[in-house]
This record gives C-alpha cells, structure tokens and sequence, in this order.
C-alpha cells in the first residue's frame, strides 16, 4: 500500500477537482428507466445510480437525485422498464437525458421505438436487445446519519417480465460480453464499454 494518501470527510469537502466518490465505485451499469405519466406520456432517462438487489424474486433499483419525472411517473402507475443501454445505443442513451418538458418524449428526442410491454404499461425501447418490465415495490427517501432527509429517493422494483435477444444466448447462457454493455465511469463523462477482452473467470471455492 502507498504511504501517500489523500484522506478527507465528505461534509467537509473532498479538496479535488471532482469528486472521486462516484469514480470509485465503479464503473455501474446504466438505469436506462421507461416510464409512462398518467396522462399518458412516455419518458426515457438514464440513471447512474443503479444495481440489481436480490434473486427471488428478482429486484432492481435506481435512485433518482432530485424529484424528477421519472419519479413522478413511477409513483402515479407503480410501473417502470429497465432498458439495456449498449454500446451503440450509447449516444441515444446519451440524449435521452436531456432535461425536457413533462410534456416531451425522449423516445422522440432520442430517435428511439417506443415498444409494447406484455406485462405493464409503460413501454420498452425497441432497440435495446435486454429488458426488465418491473413493477414498484418500494420508493424511500434517504436520509444522513443525523436523520436529516436528502432530496434522493432510491426507487426498488421486481422484474415481473424479461425480455432477451436470442442472439445473446449461447447454448442457453447470457453472453454479457457480447452485448456490449455500457458502464457509467466517473468524472464528468467517463463510460466503459463491456467486451470479451474483460473476461476472466474464476469458480467459488467448493
């Protein structure tokens, strides 16, 4: 281990050039959220702050830092579409974080295709080659260690219905490698793409 060490407490600031807290833990894979109002309206955006939770049933959360309309969507129908963003959806992706007016898609901005769920209303992105449809579960608030609230919402949700391109299985097993998926790096506008160079494997000791 070096013994030259940069060391800092959060509250008091991080003296760098940018945070390097969400450049550590990383790189994460993209929330790319579908999401449909209840007046209808489609919406797409894309959140760095996402993982999956547990196997049985299977869940996946994101959290939105601020209230956004995602958010609102969400809380109105309970529905919600986590769309695969690869590699050459990166730039579409990309667009569709643009802050638009609730009343704008960004299926249209992005020049995507909006697709029917089977299962829940909001729709999927046509292109994407892996999607989850989820239904809410639960929506919390976080809060600091001193109990003070912070306008961060974590948004959970079970995969009720799975979508994959048959391409990306192998004699039945998801090839991640080969879908190219799109990592969310740190700094202001690092990603990683994920390829077969990446692999290595490595069994759990019996």
């Amino acid at each position: 281990m070096s013994t030259s060490i940069h060391s800092y407490e959060p509250r008091l600031g991080h003296g760098l050039p940018h945070d390097p807290f969400n450049a550590i833990v990383g790189p994460r894979p993209i929330g790319w959220i579908s999401t449909r109002s209840g007046q209808g309206i489609n919406n797409l955006a894309p959140y760095s702050f996402f993982n999956a939770f547990n196997y049985i049933p299977p869940i996946i959360g994101f959290a939105s830092i601020g209230y956004k309309d995602t958010l609102r969507n969400i809380e109105e129908t309970g529905e919600f579409v986590w769309n695969l963003t690869t590699r050459a959806l990166a730039d579409a992706m990309n667009q569709s974080c643009i802050a638009a007016d609730p009343g704008v898609s960004e299926f249209d901005l992005a020049g995507l295709t909006p697709m029917a769920s089977t299962l829940v209303v909001p729709p999927r992105v046509a292109e994407s080659p892996v999607t989850f449809e989820c239904r809410k579960t639960q929506i919390v608030q976080l809060q600091g260690v001193d109990g003070v609230q912070v306008p961060t919402w974590l948004v959970l949700g079970e995969v009720v219905a799975v979508h994959i391109d048959k391409a990306l299985l192998r004699d039945g097993v998801y090839d991640t490698a080969a879908a190219g998926h799109v990592l969310r790096g740190g700094g202001p506008a690092d990603y990683f793409a994920m390829g077969p160079e990446q692999l290595f494997q490595m069994h759990r000791p019996r």
